[in-house]
């Protein structure tokens, strides 16, 4: 619930933002689908943003992807209100007029709603907390530039991180830095990516749910800067057909108290025997957690080997073809050793994902698991025995396949909850069922923006 002192904050906070020039205020929440939803409010209302909320259908965690389905079923259908209610504690400026705070789902006595992502990740945290565990989580965000339409733009000069990719777009690079800024978000680094007119910006570790309220007005900063310069922004996992598709990879890292579990220790790459179990539960978890972290209708066509998306099902040290990447801390990694899951893509609600993965890894931890032999090269370069004889998959691509096995994961659903489970299968299972017939292109073309904002 709201705290009692929300709505003197809010008083107190109003007249300092209106002399920052802000007048408007957008809340946003992710629902199960990877849509971003909003309600926009004059500033003065602000204190009724946060308590008691603005009203919301059930319905909103199973809105789908085409722009006009929903997945009712006895608990999100048409009767019932909830409410939406902003962290007012989250709030940033985003300029020329508007500020920017995201939101929860609670019921109409201010309890947080089961469906919300937000409130499920906050269970995890919560979760970790009381195991003696702190997290730091970092989120990388891939997308594509395209025509107001949706169409290609040119892309005569680009070279797969190549120099011409910033100039060309030297205005939307510096703007989005400094938009970053002024709103308050951290930015490591901005670089052309593989595909054409393809970015990448990762952003500073931070605990798991201010990291993914910052991944989430990240998107709203670069959607609004595309705009100004007459572009849109793709956040399809595969944008168009055969070409690269976008992740939206995780870093974790871990702490007990203030022992780091990646470093600093005598076991495999120094890390200790909790770290090691927080990887062994990853590996052994993400099978079943594939519909969550990658389960749109477009996420089979990026998960593909060959394409860094994390379609082998192990670990590596630094192996970018591996579904679990680890990264040794030192003076070359200042930011401390930490633990890549790279087949997370933007489809996913990164709220979920996040829980998802720790719940993974807090889970390895719990059940003092033994850390698989390592993958230390490409996997596709072993032989079916080798493969075998290590016990690395290749990841599947059918999305019923993916789909059922999320829905009878137990795993999963004690770590998220079942209405976040069943939601995202509601969802999920609705995009295959409507449009599984269709091929490649037809699926890029139709959903290259569904996620977009």
């Amino acid at each position: 619930m709201t705290s009692p002192s929300a709505k003197p904050l809010a008083a107190a906070a109003i007249a300092q933002l209106e002399s920052d020039g802000v007048n408007t205020l957008i809340g946003t929440v992710v629902n199960p689908a990877g849509l971003t939803h909003a309600k926009a409010i004059p500033l003065r209302k602000m204190g009724a943003f946060a308590d008691p909320g603005l009203g919301a259908s059930p319905v909103w965690h199973v809105f789908t992807i085409d722009q006009t389905g929903i997945v009712f079923s006895d608990a999100t259908g048409v009767v019932g209100d909830q409410r939406i209610r902003i962290d007012l504690g989250t709030l940033r400026i985003l300029g020329d007029g508007f500020a920017w705070a995201p939101g929860g789902f609670f019921d109409q006595d201010g309890q947080p709603d089961p469906y919300c992502s937000r409130g499920a990740l906050a269970r995890v945290e919560r979760r970790l907390e009381d195991a003696g565990l702190t997290a730091l989580v970092g989120h990388e965000m891939e997308f594509v530039l395209v025509a107001p339409d949706g169409s290609q733009l040119p892309s005569h000069l680009w070279a797969q991180y190549g120099l011409a990719g910033i100039l060309e777009h030297e205005g939307f690079v510096r703007d989005v830095i400094n938009a970053a800024t002024s709103s308050g978000v951290s930015v490591e680094q901005c670089h052309p990516e593989y595909g054409r007119n393809q970015f990448e910006i990762s952003l500073t570790p931070q605990s798991p749910i201010a990291a993914a309220d910052h991944l989430v007005l990240m998107r709203v900063i670069v959607g609004r800067v595309a705009r100004r310069y007459g572009m849109r922004v793709s956040l399809s996992p595969v944008p168009f057909a055969g070409s690269v598709g976008s992740g939206a990879h995780q870093h974790i890292s871990l702490k007990r108290g203030k022992t780091p579990l990646f470093s600093d220790s005598s076991g495999a790459h120094g890390m200790t025997s909790e770290g090691e179990s927080a990887i062994a539960g990853l590996v052994a978890g993400l099978g079943e957690a594939q519909g969550m972290l990658c389960g749109s209708i477009l996420s089979g066509l990026r998960m593909q080997p060959g394409h860094w998306s994390g379609a082998n099902l192990c670990w590596g040290t630094e192996n970018r073809e591996a579904a679990v990447r680890f990264l040794i801390g030192g003076g070359s990694n200042p930011l401390g050793a930490n633990v890549e899951v790279k087949m997370i893509d933007p489809s996913a609600n990164p709220y979920l994902a996040t829980a998802t993965i720790l719940g993974l890894a807090l889970d390895g931890i719990e059940r003092k698991l033994t850390l698989p032999k390592e993958t230390a090269v490409d996997p596709s370069s072993l032989s079916d025995q080798q493969r075998s004889e290590i016990g690395v998959t290749v990841l599947p691509t059918q999305q019923s396949e993916v789909l059922d096995r999320l829905d009878k994961s137990s795993l999963i659903r004690g770590i998220l909850g079942d209405a976040p489970v069943d939601a995202t299968v509601a969802v999920r299972r609705y995009e295959h069922e409507t449009y599984g017939h269709l091929g490649p292109d037809d699926l890029a073309e139709k959903f290259r923006m569904a996620w977009s904002v």
